[in-house]
């Protein structure tokens, strides 16, 4: 685990009860982390942050992160969350309005359909999805791990919370 050497001081920062890092450090520090640590032991951050308390919903923070993807990223991090949700949650956000590109059955989203999807109807299908399977967290973080930089958008509260938990991996 040649990883743990190279991140674990950085992470020890983030193991204590006490104060973490200034804002400016976090993201810095989450470079370097995100850069050493296995996608797994990524994810398993990134699924900290967002189940806390101490960050926004669920669905706000997707929402966010497909703000700032690219079209495949949205398409990508919409895909994942049909699977988990099914398709019934089109019908629940979209009503009889469905973007074009996902009717007749379709629920496969090309990155020019996620193009037409608003953030606010992203932050409501993330929000159903996670009421229908409340791990499409991990599917998410794990979706999200293979995308560290757009990660840093979530902010410091939330890349602090990720660090923690690794940290109790390298621990």
């Amino acid at each position: 685990m040649d990883w743990m050497n190279k991140v674990t001081g950085i992470l020890q920062q983030y193991s204590g009860d006490g104060a973490s890092p200034a804002s400016t450090d976090v993201t810095a520090h989450y470079d370097s982390v995100a850069q050493s640590v296995p996608k797994d032991v990524l994810a398993q951050g990134l699924s900290a942050a967002f189940r806390s308390d101490q960050t926004p919903a669920f669905g706000q923070m997707v929402s966010n992160l497909f703000q700032q993807s690219s079209p495949e990223q949205k398409s990508g991090m919409l895909n994942q969350l049909l699977a988990a949700a099914g398709p019934s949650v089109l019908a629940k956000v979209f009503g009889g309005n469905l973007p074009a590109g996902l009717g007749g059955g379709s629920t496969q989203v090309t990155p020019e359909t996620a193009s037409q999807i608003s953030p606010q109807a992203v932050e409501t299908i993330a929000t159903e999805a996670h009421k229908q399977n409340p791990s499409i967290v991990d599917s998410i973080s794990g979706f999200y791990a293979q995308h560290p930089t757009l990660v840093k958008t979530l902010g410091a509260t939330a890349l602090a919370i990720a660090m923690s938990k690794m940290s109790q991996r390298a621990a």
